[in-house]
C-alpha cells in the first residue's frame, strides 16, 4: 500500500475479495500477511472467460436471447 499511495484497508478489503474467489491465499507469519497468487486458479478463470468470448463471438448477433436492450429502450 505504501507505494501505491492507497489505504492500507482499501487494499485488505481487495485482498480479501480475492481470497474469498480462491484466487490468492494469506499465511501470517508474526505480524507480516504473506499473501500470493493461486496461478492455478488464475488460469482457470482466464481459460473460462476466454471460452466464454470466443462463445460470444461464435454466435451470430453477439448477443444471446434477451441480454441486449431493444434498440431506443433508453437502457
Amino acid at each position: 500500500a505504501a507505494c501505491c499511495a492507497v489505504d492500507f484497508s482499501v487494499v485488505a478489503r481487495h485482498l480479501t475479495t480475492l481470497a474469498r474467489a480462491g484466487l490468492v491465499e494469506s499465511r501470517k507469519e508474526g505480524r507480516t500477511v504473506w499473501t500470493v497468487a493461486r496461478s492455478d486458479a488464475l488460469v482457470r478463470r482466464l481459460r473460462d472467460l476466454a471460452d466464454a468470448v470466443e462463445e460470444w463471438i461464435r454466435d451470430d448477433d453477439g448477443c444471446g436471447p434477451g441480454c441486449c436492450a431493444a434498440p431506443g429502450s433508453g437502457r
